[in-house]
């Protein structure tokens, strides 16, 4: 029964809709201008410094989501891919580190905060690796 009265409502939409497109359509009234309420774009330099107070907060996942996010704010930026790669030293995912580290030397192969990250990741230090990208050489 609820097949055919479903079948029964597909059948008559199907019929009435093209008789409505073409009845003519009242011109629509203009609105009036609505102020936008969009909050302005962050800077990488912001979400860079949100995910370093999120990392100090040990939220982890808020952290790696504003570093991500200064990689998209500014994707040839040498230090938004140091921000990530201090986030997952901090947590011992050297690979990772290193990987993002290595990304910022793509950019920029003389950077030193990633180049001095990297040395720490060789020597088997993630924490220490971590800090290089927040410390001033």
């Amino acid at each position: 029964m609820k097949i055919l009265r479903d079948s029964l409502i597909l059948t008559l939409a199907c019929l009435c809709l093209p008789a409505l497109a073409a009845q003519p359509r009242k011109a629509a009234k203009p609105k009036a201008p609505v102020a936008a309420a969009v909050a302005p774009a962050l800077s990488a330099d912001d979400l860079i410094r949100d995910a370093e107070a999120a990392q100090a907060k040990g939220d982890h996942d808020l952290a790696l989501r504003l570093a991500q996010s200064a990689i998209v704010a500014d994707p040839a930026r040498p230090a938004t891919y140091t921000a990530l790669g201090d986030i997952y030293a901090a947590h011992g995912d050297a690979d990772f580190a290193r990987f993002y580290y290595s990304q910022a030397l793509q950019i920029d192969p003389a950077d030193p905060e990633a180049t001095h990250a990297m040395a720490m990741l060789d020597r088997g230090e993630p924490q220490q690796a971590a800090k290089a990208g927040t410390d001033t050489p």
